[in-house]
C-alpha cells in the first residue's frame, strides 16, 4: 500500500538522521570538550544529514513532497546546509585557529581536512550558482551540468571527510548515513539525467 511505502521511506530517512545525531550526542569523546566545540561537531553531523535530504527533495522521492514542492524545500535545506557548514568551521576556528588555517591552505597533516575543505567550497559554489542562476540568465543545460559537478564534489568530499574522522559519530551509524548519502545522490542523478547535455529542455527548465 502507498501509505506503508511512504511511512517506510520517512522512517528510514528520519531514523538514520536521528540515530546519527543521538549516537554522536552520547559519544564519550564529548566529555571534556567545551560547548563551542560540541556545537561545531554537531553542525558537521547535521550538515551530512542535510546532504542526504537534498537529492531526495530534488528528485521528489520523499512522500508528500513532489518535485515542485520538493525543490522549493530543497532550496531552504541548501541554505541550512551552508549555515551548518559555516557554524562547523567557525566553531573549529574558535577552538583551534591554526588547525583551521592549515586545513584551508591544504597544509594539514590529517587527510580528512582536505576532503572537508573541498566539500565546503563546493557547497558554497553550488549555493552561489543557484542564487545567480536567474540574475545571470545561466542556460539550464549549463546550470544543470555545473550544479551536478559541484554536488558530486560535496558528496564525495563530505563522505570521505566523515569516514576518515575518528570522532563523535558512531562507526556503524556513520557508515549507514554515508552509504545512504551516496546511494540517494547516485540514484537521483541517474534518474534526472543531470549530467547529460540535453538538446530538448525539460518542463521544469521552462519555468520563469
Amino acid at each position: 500500500m502507498a501509505w506503508i511505502r511512504a511511512a517506510l521511506i520517512w522512517a528510514v530517512v528520519a531514523g538514520t538522521i536521528v540515530v546519527s545525531l543521538g549516537v554522536a550526542a552520547k559519544s564519550p569523546l564529548l566529555a571534556w570538550r567545551g560547548p563551542i566545540y560540541v556545537v561545531a561537531g554537531f553542525a558537521g553531523v547535521l550538515a551530512l544529514a542535510l546532504v542526504l535530504l537534498q537529492p531526495l527533495l530534488a528528485a521528489g522521492y520523499l512522500p508528500g513532497l513532489p518535485v515542485p514542492r520538493g525543490r522549493l524545500v530543497h532550496r531552504w535545506v541548501g541554505a541550512a546546509l551552508v549555515t551548518a557548514i559555516i557554524i562547523h568551521v567557525a566553531g573549529l576556528w574558535v577552538t583551534s585557529p591554526p588547525d583551521v588555517v592549515d586545513a584551508l591552505l591544504f597544509d594539514s597533516p590529517t587527510p580528512f581536512s582536505a576532503w572537508g575543505v573541498v566539500a565546503m567550497w563546493a557547497a558554497f559554489a553550488a549555493a552561489l550558482l543557484a542564487i545567480l542562476r536567474r540574475p545571470l540568465r545561466i542556460k539550464p543545460r549549463l546550470w544543470r551540468l555545473g550544479h551536478t559537478v559541484l554536488v558530486v564534489l560535496v558528496v564525495v568530499g563530505g563522505v570521505v571527510h566523515a569516514l576518515l574522522i575518528d570522532g563523535t559519530m558512531g562507526s556503524m551509524s556513520k557508515l549507514v548515513l554515508c552509504a545512504l548519502v551516496v546511494a540517494a545522490t547516485a540514484v537521483a542523478l541517474f534518474n534526472l539525467r543531470a549530467w547529460m547535455v540535453l538538446t530538448r529542455r525539460k518542463p521544469e527548465d521552462r519555468r520563469p
